[in-house]
């Protein structure tokens, strides 16, 4: 039985037909259609799913350029083989997926603007902090099958990892995006296939087409078009790249199995297919899932501030029920993703986001809210001297982006206050000088941990003596005993 999915413009057009197969389970690849496909066990990985419980999206065969390619069953001839791919932007998600594409053997042409990231990835050094990365590109560039380079190349696939951030007002930026596809259309020939991994607002695949198609000379139908969003958790990105479940949208069905047929060379997770605008959705929707829990316990800790409780004690008992899992709070919410990818749904569907936006609103107004707190415990000292005990967004990694530890860094900063700053994963920072960890404790009267850190874990109540702790994150052994922000 087919799947018909109404299209956005009200139309109804069909996407790949389901078959059962029975091929002998080491021959099966899992290719899944989401709609149609529940696991029976949600613990199940995807290599579990064999011999008749197995069912594979067929896509009809494409017209044109690519007729070559493709065999009487529908499916690519040799989709193993290596290809030429472009990755556009080099950068968290960008490098580790171009070095565990060229490990694999395709020949990864990189494209970053940063000079900086060129010349340490060509000298075979990740540019970024993430574990095992480092390897891999050493490896991927000592085998001539990764080079960085400030333009892109001709290509058999173009993949896009740019980012995709707000605006004023809340609204997608997708300058980047934009700015990258205009990059490839000088190389692009009939028969490529682009890939938008950047998270994105539901169409901005079928727009990247639009835009493609306007500026070049390639006709309708010689272009494939699919969304693959990234779903990695900086800290284990070289895995997940490879074994979470992915999921493909293409702009038609030739499309979204060319760019699954990808894919299965190197992600051995479950690669479920679906339209770009679903995709494109499900992606935003598993960041708002998040950031509205985040909120709720975000929330609790400023009721438990009110109420005069121990926010870790409260969300500990709360969870021994056993259908309630609540989240711990922090001082914010902070990354690429989930900092970000909810206002793309609000801005969407602004009438019907109201929970969404409320918890975007009590995530953002949480950094302010440590701040205050700050502040009050200053005010009780005569000389307060503060230590903001990390920068990154979250524990064990150097990311910045959207930090709310460096929003509440910033603010008590201003207020000409004494800070001194620990980030014991960057160098150095433009706005802040940063101390070791033992002097910002030896020099401070207040010490506010803004995040988990590995190194922060092992202050003991010993060190910290009767200094005034603000414990944001939980991150402490004896967290009762800190101050709740």
């Amino acid at each position: 039985m087919g799947l018909a999915t109404r299209a956005h413009n009200g139309s109804l057009h069909k996407f790949p037909q389901l078959r059962r197969r029975n091929a002998a389970p080491s021959t099966q690849r899992s290719f899944v259609d989401a709609t149609q496909l529940r696991r029976r066990n949600a613990g199940r990985r995807s290599n579990d799913w064999r011999g008749e419980t197995e069912q594979v999206a067929v896509a009809r065969k494409p017209t044109r350029a690519n007729q070559r390619s493709w065999d009487d069953g529908g499916r690519i001839v040799g989709q193993g083989s290596n290809k030429n791919v472009c990755v556009i932007g080099l950068g968290y998600t960008g490098l580790p997926t171009a070095a565990i594409l060229a490990s694999r053997g395709h020949d990864v042409h990189g494209v970053d603007v940063s000079d900086a990231a060129i010349d340490a990835i060509n000298a075979g050094r990740a540019h970024i902090v993430e574990p095992d990365l480092d390897m891999l590109v050493t490896a991927a560039v000592g085998t001539g099958k990764l080079r960085a380079h400030r333009t892109p190349s001709a290509a058999d696939i173009y993949i896009l990892c740019v980012p995709t951030p707000c605006a004023d007002g809340h609204k997608p930026d997708l300058q980047f995006v934009e700015a990258a596809a205009r990059s490839i259309i000088d190389y692009l020939q009939p028969g490529n296939l682009i890939i938008l991994e950047s998270t994105s607002p539901p169409g901005t695949t079928e727009r990247l087409a639009d835009l493609i198609h306007a500026e070049s000379a390639i006709p309708r139908g010689e272009l494939y078009f699919a969304h693959a969003p990234e779903r990695v958790l900086p800290g284990r990105v070289v895995r997940e790249v490879v074994e979470n479940d992915r999921l493909i949208g293409g702009i038609d069905e030739v499309s979204t199995r060319l760019c699954a047929d990808f894919y299965a060379t190197f992600a051995t997770g479950t690669l479920h297919l679906t339209d770009a605008r679903t995709a494109e959705t499900a992606k935003l929707v598993e960041n708002a899932y998040r950031d509205v829990n985040i909120a709720f316990a975000n929330e609790l800790s400023l009721v438990c501030e009110d109420l005069n409780l121990d926010v870790w004690e409260l969300i500990d008992l709360a969870n021994r029920h056993p259908r309630v899992n609540i989240l711990n709070p922090g001082p914010g919410v902070g990354g690429h993703c989930i900092a970000v990818d909810p206002w793309f749904l609000v801005d969407a569907a602004p009438e019907s986001t109201e929970l969404i936006r409320t918890a975007r609103t009590v995530n953002d107004n949480k950094p302010a809210r440590v701040v205050a707190r700050v502040l009050e415990a200053a005010n009780s000292i005569e000389e307060p001297v503060i230590a903001c005990l990390g920068l990154a967004y979250k524990a064990d990694v150097d990311d910045l982006r959207e930090s709310p530890a460096i929003a509440v860094t910033q603010s008590l900063h201003a207020t000409g206050l004494d800070v001194v700053v620990v980030e014991p994963y960057i160098r150095g920072h433009d706005e802040f000088e940063l101390v070791p960890l033992a002097n910002a404790l030896e020099r401070a009267n207040i010490v506010v941990v803004l995040v988990g850190h590995r190194e922060f874990k092992s202050i003991t109540p010993a060190t910290l003596g009767d200094k005034i702790v603000i414990d944001t994150c939980g991150a402490l052994p004896d967290r009762g005993a800190a101050v709740k922000a």
